[in-house]
């Protein structure tokens, strides 16, 4: 079909619309996609047996609840971060620590303490130990007190509590509030990597389009504080082989702190600490809220996996 012939296919279904009913906004992006996806259609020659296959692959990604890892893997989320940064950029608000995905496995109503949280809720057998601390500061590098940093990482399985059943509630799930010097320090465990659901819909695709479903170990944060622009953002773990080779496209070269480790003998002797540990010092640099830009209070549905 040619093009012209699209279109009159195009307007003849805009012109069931009822003027004055329903959103305009949606029916503008429903008719643009439309037209996108047909036009794809005709130039790709795509069948109608892949049609179908399409179909049902949509829904079975539904019915697994996987649709966040597919706007993560086909780089949506990314993209969207990006697109962020530029209209930010445009409004004069540029520097601080970059903002990366949240990805699909946040859940609010975590345990709040102030200035020190341990994330386990149940202790990890085997992990490496953490502590992570720093600052959250403003654009002036001054501290920013009564600031909530939550915090949010995978199990040594790869696993989420709130997902994984077999996890105490909100195990490695914490919001702590920053001290009087915007403080902020936890005890956890260094992650590991994950990948999506073996021949689950997005390992399916990935695998479809030759690529491969994993992350590098990394802990998710949400910044926020009242008059400041929140940050989602999350750090990688140095030295994990999939960090400039993840799925989701998340990876940022400022958000790969060092590791210092501590032997048992330096844990005890400086930090009277009992065990051997890794330390990341890393401090959050937030934006001032500003009039005229789009909210970083990105709304959308969180929760765990429905059964």
């Amino acid at each position: 079909m040619e093009r012209h012939e699209i279109d009159k296919v195009v307007e003849r279904i805009a012109s069931t619309e009822a003027t004055g009913k329903g959103s305009e906004r949606i029916k503008e992006i429903v008719n643009r996609l439309t037209t996108d996806l047909f036009y794809a259609i005709e130039d790709l020659d795509i069948q109608p047996e892949e049609i179908w296959k399409a179909v049902d692959w949509l829904t079975t990604t539904g019915k697994n609840n996987e649709w966040g890892l597919v706007v993560a893997g086909i780089g949506l989320e990314h993209f969207m971060d990006l697109r962020m940064d530029e209209a930010e950029a445009k409004a004069g608000i540029t520097g601080g620590t970059p903002r990366t995905i949240e990805g699909p496995l946040y859940v609010p109503g975590s345990p709040e303490s102030v200035g020190y949280a341990e994330l386990e809720t149940e202790p990890e057998v085997g992990g490496e130990r953490l502590y992570m601390q720093g600052q959250v500061l403003d654009e002036d590098g001054k501290p920013v007190p009564n600031a909530k940093v939550e915090v949010w990482h995978c199990n040594l399985r790869g696993m989420y509590s709130m997902f994984d059943t077999s996890q105490p509630p909100f195990n490695l799930r914490r919001a702590i509030i920053t001290d009087e010097n915007g403080r902020y320090r936890f005890k956890s465990i260094l992650p590991v990597g994950y990948s999506c659901p073996p021949r689950g819909a997005t390992d399916q695709m990935l695998k479809a389009i030759g690529r491969h479903g994993s992350r590098p170990a990394h802990i998710h944060f949400f910044v926020s504080a009242p008059g400041f622009r929140k940050l989602t953002t999350q750090i990688n773990i140095e030295g994990d082989p999939l960090i400039w080779d993840d799925f989701a496209f998340a990876s940022r070269p400022e958000l790969v702190p060092h590791i210092t480790r501590y032997n048992a003998q330096e844990a005890k002797e400086k930090f009277n600490i009992d065990e051997p540990f890794a330390s990341i010092d890393f401090d959050f640099h937030i934006h001032e809220e500003r009039e005229g830009v789009f909210s970083s209070e990105i709304e959308r549905t969180h929760g765990p996996a429905q059964p």
